[in-house]
């Protein structure tokens, strides 16, 4: 598939709805916890997932084992994709969600570095660079209270979510640059799954989670909400993009996810919404504009 220098409605369009999707993903993981165990939680997403894609490549009799070249770096986005998850989710028992939303969501700049300097039709003007740095700015403010001094153990947790941030970052780039972009999107994400289904399976043992606690029915809800439509339909639509436009302009999308987070939050669990959530919505939309302008 030939890559499009710009971005047109259809795919912005598109791009709101993963990130409105991935806002509200949060929200379901929030209500998962309460009858599975997070990193477990991630683990059966996979497993679920996978079984979903292989289905579906089935279906549609898209050749899962043949060889085009892709198997080590599928293994290799994969295995950071599983290690994007398990830093997310044990980082989280020691820094505060908030917190990590501001070092999760530097993602778009490891993106655009990462392109920078490995795909050569993506080089960064002055412009884009102050569209990324606007639109942080707006996760700042939207998350700027729980931003105080941090403790010990706050650091450790706040490392390891830059470092999933990193992580995810390559993923995006991982994919991009290499052989990778060659291949069906459906195919892409199985080889993540399938790596990171046992990956994240095994780390949830060793951590000595409990697993499956009480799978109530707005649980179970929320663990079809995460394996069908985000880590499945979601997903594959997003491998899509990333083969169809430039991956430094629609990183930056990724900065609305969390705000519809927080929107999701204020709908669903009577969370408040304060005057700066207005003025990040609006600091991200024109880092956005900046970096897709043409």
């Amino acid at each position: 598939m030939k890559t499009q220098s710009q971005i047109d409605l259809w795919g912005v369009l598109l791009l709101i709805i993963l990130c409105a999707s991935w806002g509200l993903n949060q929200v379901a993981i929030k209500v998962g916890i309460e009858g599975v165990s997070p990193v477990f939680q991630a683990g059966l997403r996979s497993c679920g997932s996978g079984i979903l894609v292989w289905l579906w490549m089935a279906v549609r009799r898209r050749p899962v084992l043949e060889r085009d070249g892709t198997l080590w770096w599928g293994l290799f986005a994969g295995a950071l994709f599983a290690v994007e998850f398990i830093l997310i989710y044990w980082g989280l028992e020691f820094t505060s969600a908030s917190r990590s939303v501001i070092f999760l969501n530097t993602s778009p700049f490891v993106v655009a570095l990462g392109a920078h300097a490995f795909i050569k039709t993506e080089t960064l003007s002055r412009r884009q660079v102050l569209g990324l740095f606007l639109a942080f700015l707006g996760i700042f403010a939207a998350f700027h209270e729980s931003f105080s001094l941090p403790t010990r153990e706050m650091v450790l947790g706040d490392t390891m979510l830059l470092c999933a941030a990193v992580a995810w970052g390559s993923v995006t780039v991982v994919i991009k640059a290499s052989p990778l972009t060659r291949i069906s999107p459906s195919k892409v994400l199985l080889y993540q799954l399938g790596i990171s289904a046992p990956i994240l399976m095994a780390a949830s043992v060793l951590l000595g989670e409990p697993g499956i606690t009480g799978l109530t029915p707005i649980v179970t809800l929320s663990l079809v909400y995460q394996i069908v439509w985000v880590a499945f339909i979601t997903y594959v639509a997003w491998f899509w993009l990333i083969r169809k436009y430039p991956v430094s302009r629609i990183a930056p999308f990724t900065f609305l996810s969390p705000l519809f987070g927080v929107m999701a939050g204020a709908l669903l669990l009577d969370e408040p919404v304060t005057i700066f959530l207005v003025c990040a919505l609006v600091l991200v939309a024109s880092g956005i504009y900046l970096v897709n302008r043409k």
